[in-house]
């Protein structure tokens, strides 16, 4: 593992000093805040964002968005009839989220 450590480190110094890490977007600002990221592993969040760069999102993600907007507007909602279609609609996201995860969890081993 050592060996794989200077490796890498090599391999960045290389390309510091030939200049490829210079100008990249995003240089010189903070990393954005994903509070999110903090509970998926970091493979696969790296993984995530690649994919979103390019324009794709795995189901999962996608459904994780529409699960949070669900419980958003549960939240700002006072009408009991909208409540109760709102809670059907964030339990059977929910159910599709945690399907999706585990199908990925699955294909990775």
């Amino acid at each position: 593992m050592r060996g794989w450590h200077r490796l890498t480190e090599a391999q960045i110094r290389k390309a510091e000093a030939e200049g490829a890490l210079s100008g990249l977007s995003g240089e010189g600002k903070p990393l954005p805040k994903r509070p999110g990221d903090a509970l998926v592993d970091a493979g696969d969040a790296v993984g995530f964002r690649i994919m979103a760069e390019a324009g794709a999102l795995p189901e999962e993600i996608a459904l994780k968005a529409q699960l949070d907007a669900a419980r958003t507007d549960w939240q700002a909602t006072t009408d009991p009839d909208q409540r109760k279609r709102l809670m059907a609609r964030i339990a059977d996201l929910q159910l599709r989220y945690e399907i999706a995860r585990e199908a990925r969890r699955k294909f990775l081993r």
